[in-house]
């Protein structure tokens, strides 16, 4: 059978029932208005209390919605100060530097007041759940009448179900994604310890260029304050006089008041020996190299002063730079030993190398050398330990060396270089002289002199000096290299005090990511709960709502058939009393009667379609249609309800 045939049977099966509604009214009609008024009154009554059990029951509803969202809110804000709490507390525990008493006592203070907080939360659902049951229990006394409230809530627990397997996919989730945190932060400690060793190794360099830095400031300050070369005014007279007129008989007054060798090792024994000098440098350092150049200039300026002139040698890095790179060049590379290995075996000064020097600066070189780190045993030259004192005591030597002992084949040439105004050695174009000094391959010492000038920059990046405290302008520049490089160590020893703490990092972040999975699952455990409550409350609303509207249907039904009793009109009353087998022939008038009940049935959510016009007089259709309006009355009760959407 299609649906359109039952839908037809079903509609004169109501028909046919509802004759016998109408017939039974008719009777009761007859027998007394008062018991029809009655009737109505108590159906009205049934309707009135009805809907209002639902809307106590919605109202009950609502107010256990909204503690059960302020409880569950409460929990989460009680948790989420726990976590921030127990953060605060690892942190200050960790970081040992800050971690005083009153930091740990404070962060414990408040651990133990959100913990209080906590406990006062989740007392506070406890009641809030029981706020629900009780709710439950007045929706359920309000749907009594329902007859389908086990396939409700079997719907409902279908819902939960459904809700339930979806908070676990998100707990899942979150586990995953707090895994993959774990793992980074496991990665980010591995990565933070090996920057450690990184680090820490650049700070034991920093502070061992630090120690130098300070090694060489504090050598240079007092060697430089107590090495002061003195000449006699025989010797300067006795100088100026042979590089005037270099006669044998004013070699040998000079020769006579220099005193030679003797007078320069008067000078040396005079040079400060003290343990800070030894410490073992590289004489290539941009620090060492820029100490060795002021000390030697700021000797050369104070003997310039007092042989009366009034212009003084400088010193720079770049100068400094020139001389490293031409002894390379032309002594190192070249496998040029000045002195040899007896003295006497030497090359000399590679003159071709200083004129090609000179052309590739443009500008005018001349040069000095000295023993420098080369000691002579046996008359043979043996390389010494190149330590700061050494270096040092090396350039003292050769100067003084220069000074008192230059006579011989050297014709004083040193000297002359050392005083000369405007010319070195009777060559011009030296009225800017700036002093590189520098150590070749063999230990031999290169005090290399440049005319500077603008196009040359050999000027450029100039020392400090100052002739009358030479003890004070080495200290500030090695101060201000010191300063530097202590600046570098406290950013170093920042950044290793900052990555020290990654294990406490990792392990903090492994606690907060254990203590997050156990709220996590805490709360949804919670959540699910109350959702099961929720949906339970919701089912049964939804069951009292349905009641309602079935009372709502009845009542209308039995108004429809009170007004068909109590018409105005005389045809109406005629109608209303007529008999069974009248009515049989009527299916028209009372299947009109049944569709304006299925349209307010259908107001309601039930059946959609109204019930076929049958007008047929045969005997057999208005039977049927007698059967269906009593069928009606039950289908309304097996199949009028409809289940509502349940929604939150």
């Amino acid at each position: 059978m299609n649906k359109k045939k039952m839908i037809r049977l079903t509609a004169l099966v109501g028909v046919a029932t509802a004759t016998g509604v109408v017939a039974e009214a008719n009777q009761a009609h007859a027998a007394t208005t008062t018991t029809t008024e009655t009737t109505n009154q108590t159906t009205n009554a049934s309707v009135e209390s009805t809907q209002a059990a639902v809307d106590a029951a919605q109202s009950a509803f609502d107010t256990a919605q909204t503690s059960v969202d302020n409880a569950q809110a409460n929990v989460t804000s009680a948790s989420n100060n726990v976590t921030s709490a127990s953060a605060t507390l690892s942190s200050a525990i960790a970081n040992k530097e800050a971690a005083t008493s009153e930091n740990i006592a404070s962060a414990t203070s408040a651990v133990s007041s959100q913990a209080v907080v906590v406990a006062s939360a989740s007392q506070a659902v406890s009641e809030q759940a029981g706020v629900v049951s009780a709710a439950a229990s007045v929706q359920a006394s309000a749907q009594a009448e329902a007859t389908s409230a086990s396939a409700s809530l079997s719907s409902s627990s279908a819902n939960v179900a459904s809700a339930l397997s979806a908070a676990e996919a998100a707990l899942t989730s979150d586990q995953s994604t707090a895994a993959n945190n774990l793992s980074a932060a496991e990665s980010a400690a591995s990565s933070a310890s090996a920057a450690v060793s990184s680090d820490q190794a650049a700070v034991d360099n920093a502070q061992a260029a630090v120690a130098s830095a300070q090694a060489i400031v504090d050598a240079v300050a007092e060697v430089q304050s107590s090495d002061v070369i003195n000449m006699s005014v025989a010797y300067i007279t006795a100088l100026k006089n042979y590089l005037a007129n270099p006669s044998s008989a004013n070699a040998a007054a000079l020769q006579e008041v220099a005193k030679g060798a003797d007078y320069v090792k008067e000078l040396q024994q005079k040079f400060k020996s003290d343990a800070s000098l030894d410490v073992v440098v590289d004489p290539s350092d941009p620090t060492v190299q820029e100490a060795l150049s002021v000390y030697a200039v700021n000797l050369i300026n104070h003997l310039r002063n007092q042989y009366g002139l009034t212009t003084a040698f400088g010193a720079s890095a770049n100068a400094n730079v020139a001389a490293i790179d031409f002894v390379k060049k032309y002594y190192d590379d070249e496998d040029w030993n000045i002195f040899g290995t007896t003295g006497s075996d030497g090359q000399g000064h590679n003159k071709n190398g200083l004129d090609a020097y000179a052309d590739q600066l443009n500008t005018s070189i001349a040069e000095d050398a000295g023993s420098g780190l080369t000691t002579w045993v046996n008359g043979k030259a043996t390389m010494a330990t190149t330590t700061l004192h050494n270096l040092l005591y090396a350039v003292y030597s050769d100067i003084a060396t220069m000074l008192f002992d230059d006579g011989g084949t050297n014709n004083w040439s040193h000297a002359q270089s050392i005083f000369e105004d405007g010319t070195i050695l009777g060559t011009g174009g030296f009225n800017n002289v700036y002093l590189g000094v520098t150590f070749d391959k063999y230990g031999y010492a290169h005090y290399e002199l440049y005319n500077a000038t603008e196009g040359n920059q050999l000027g450029n990046n100039a020392y400090s000096l100052d002739v009358q405290t030479a003890a004070q302008a080495s200290l500030e520049a090695a101060q201000a290299t010191l300063a530097t490089a202590k600046a570098k160590l406290a950013e170093l020893e920042e950044t290793v005090a900052n990555l020290t703490n990654a294990d406490q990092l990792l392990a903090a972040a492994q606690a907060a990511y254990e203590q997050a999975v156990a709220n996590l699952t805490t709360a949804t455990g919670n959540l699910g709960a109350a959702q099961v409550d929720l949906a339970k409350a919701e089912s049964q609303l939804a069951l009292a709502e349905d009641t309602a509207e079935q009372a709502k249907v009845r009542a209308a039904i039995a108004a429809q058939v009170d007004q068909q009793l109590n018409g105005s009109t005389a045809n109406d009353r005629q109608s209303a009393g007529q008999d069974a087998t009248s009515l049989k022939t009527n299916g028209r008038a009372l299947t009109a009667t049944v569709a304006t009940a299925s349209t307010a049935k259908q107001k309601q959510g039930a059946n959609q379609g109204r019930l076929p016009q049958t007008g047929n007089d045969d005997q057999e259709a208005s039977t049927m249609a007698l059967v269906g309006l009593g069928m009606l009355g039950m289908a309304t009760g097996l199949y009028g309800y409809k289940k509502k959407k349940l929604t939150k």
